[in-house]
């Protein structure tokens, strides 16, 4: 009876084993976040435009009161967005989502509206549901044009 329990306890601890070594392998350790030198100069105008478009009143609370946010937020704009014409990848409409598809990240203001063209002086990706924060990186099409936003992998 004992070599039975023995037997049975000795397979057990195997099989939890090996489930706990292949569920170690399959996950990926992150790699830390490697910011620039550029995300230490303070926001210019565009920037700030843009953050005070998409928090509203709120900006101050959520944004530049917290100085690791603030940082997460220039390295963004500025070095993990990339607007880029590809009619190349216009006839894949399936494979992307659009802007619109995604929605308004409007929590903060209600007033968000879709841009109905593009203009890329006056455009926003800091207003739309985009994966900014993700494991990886993502591409989208912005409505009815060859233009794609790339969001660069913040671990890279």
């Amino acid at each position: 009876m004992r070599l039975r329990i023995l037997y049975f306890l000795l397979v057990v601890f195997s099989l939890n084993a090996f489930n706990s070594e292949a569920q170690n392998q399959r996950k990926q350790a992150l790699t830390l976040v490697k910011y620039k030198e550029n995300v230490k100069a303070p926001l210019n105008a565009a920037e700030t435009k843009m953050l005070q478009e998409v928090f509203s009143n709120r900006l101050n609370e959520y944004v530049l009161n917290n100085p690791q946010r603030l940082k997460d937020f220039k390295h963004l704009l500025r070095n993990r967005i990339e607007i880029r014409s590809m009619p190349e990848l216009v006839g894949n409409n399936d494979k992307y989502q659009t802007l619109s598809q995604v929605g308004l990240m409007n929590s903060y203001n209600e007033n968000l509206k879709l841009d109905t063209t593009y203009n890329p002086s006056t455009f926003n990706p800091l207003k739309y549901n985009l994966k900014f924060f993700g494991k990886g990186g993502a591409i989208y099409r912005i409505d009815n044009t060859n233009y794609f936003i790339i969001i660069k992998s913040q671990h890279e």
